[in-house]
């Protein structure tokens, strides 16, 4: 069978490795071809179009990059037509996958949406889109199967493939990734600032402001696979930290507590047990258009998945220096801290355990062969 997979960001990148995986058990004879990154390449398939091309952040960016982006928009749907796919499968990145959803269910391509948008999060409207062009909904949120349902519209809970992804990955040898890296023995404090350059020079800045007063621990950032050491470099300057090239996971298993960038690290980092403080700032713009068009209480996953507040969020203006000092301080103490890893542990079970992407697998297969 011919598939055709659409994935944007580094997210979407794991997400659909992991997924194409279990394609290639369930169905031996896929023929892949998707637009997504390099661990999706790995995996096999071709690859039409790497997600750091088109990485786009906020309303004003994507507005100042709009005709680059329809001239995407484009390209994809001439490339779908000449492949021909069974099914097209769609794997979060709304903005793009929306449109390219419409015009595909017009041209009678089955169409299956893995990991659906925010729409709970703002613009509910779009649920109407969604019921119309996209004929399989697997989410992996255990709040959105009761969301879609007051829309009169039946989704497939699969639980969250980011646990697979974690406990399938090797134990680190944490003496010897210490030692590779130079990172000597301090308890580490990683610093996760995002994987745009917009958000990375937003955040990345205030995080290292608080090196000089937390001397007993070691800051590490974890650099993002859509970016270059240069970039982040400009950004260092002369501050005593350490830089360590796309191994998130690898940093985050021996890692004493984090400052996290919002979005799906924020999930990422508690599934791994570590302290965080969540942190988010944007462009004043995007900020006041965003404030007015999302209703949620949380921005983080981990907040919003327990629907209480677990881990601190500091956004826009209360993202300063000051304010990431005193939470920093605070995920540094054992009482904070256990509560913060029992938290953890139910998050893990509400996820609904392991096997997201092979259930997805199996469906799709199931439902289209």
């Amino acid at each position: 069978m011919k598939y055709y997979i659409i994935a944007g960001e580094a997210s979407g990148d794991l997400h659909g490795s992991n997924l194409m995986k279990e394609l290639y058990k369930e169905d031996p004879n896929a023929d892949i071809r998707f637009w997504g990154g390099d661990l999706m390449s790995n995996v096999g398939g071709t690859l039409v179009k790497h997600y750091k091309e088109r990485s786009f952040m906020g309303f004003v960016e994507v507005l100042m990059n709009l005709r680059k982006i329809l001239g995407f928009i484009k390209f994809c749907k001439k490339d779908i037509s000449q492949f021909n796919p069974d099914v097209l499968i769609f794997i979060d990145n709304s903005g793009f996958n929306l449109r390219i959803a419409t015009w595909a269910k017009k041209q009678n391509f089955k169409t299956v949406y893995y990991i659906s948008p925010q729409v709970w999060a703002s613009r509910s409207r779009r649920v109407e889109k969604i019921k119309r062009n996209i004929d399989t909904m697997y989410v992996i949120l255990p709040f959105e199967k009761e969301f879609y349902k007051k829309f009169d519209y039946n989704v497939d809970f699969v639980g969250h493939p980011l646990i697979d992804a974690i406990s399938e990955r090797n134990q680190v040898d944490e003496e010897r990734f210490r030692k590779e890296h130079g990172l000597g023995e301090k308890p580490i404090i990683a610093l996760l600032p995002g994987s745009r350059k917009q958000e990375i020079t937003k955040m990345l800045s205030v995080m290292l402001a608080l090196i000089d007063d937390f001397s007993e621990y070691q800051f590490v950032i974890a650099g993002a696979p859509s970016q270059n050491f240069n970039f982040y470099r400009s950004i260092i300057g002369s501050k005593d930290v350490a830089f360590i090239d796309n191994k998130t996971y690898d940093l985050l298993s021996i890692s004493f507590a984090a400052l996290v960038t919002s979005g799906t690290a924020t999930l990422e980092t508690a599934l791994f047990k570590v302290p965080q403080v969540v942190c988010y700032k944007a462009s004043m713009i995007s900020y006041q258009i965003a404030k007015r068009i999302i209703t949620l209480r949380y921005i983080s996953l981990v907040n919003l998945i327990m629907d209480t507040e677990v881990v601190k969020e500091l956004i826009q203006h209360d993202f300063t220096k000051k304010n990431l000092s005193i939470e920093l301080k605070k995920i540094l103490e054992e009482k904070h801290r256990t509560r913060l890893f029992e938290a953890y542990y139910q998050l893990e079970q509400i996820l609904g355990g392991k096997g997201a992407s092979k259930k997805t697998a199996t469906s799709i297969v199931a439902s289209f062969t």
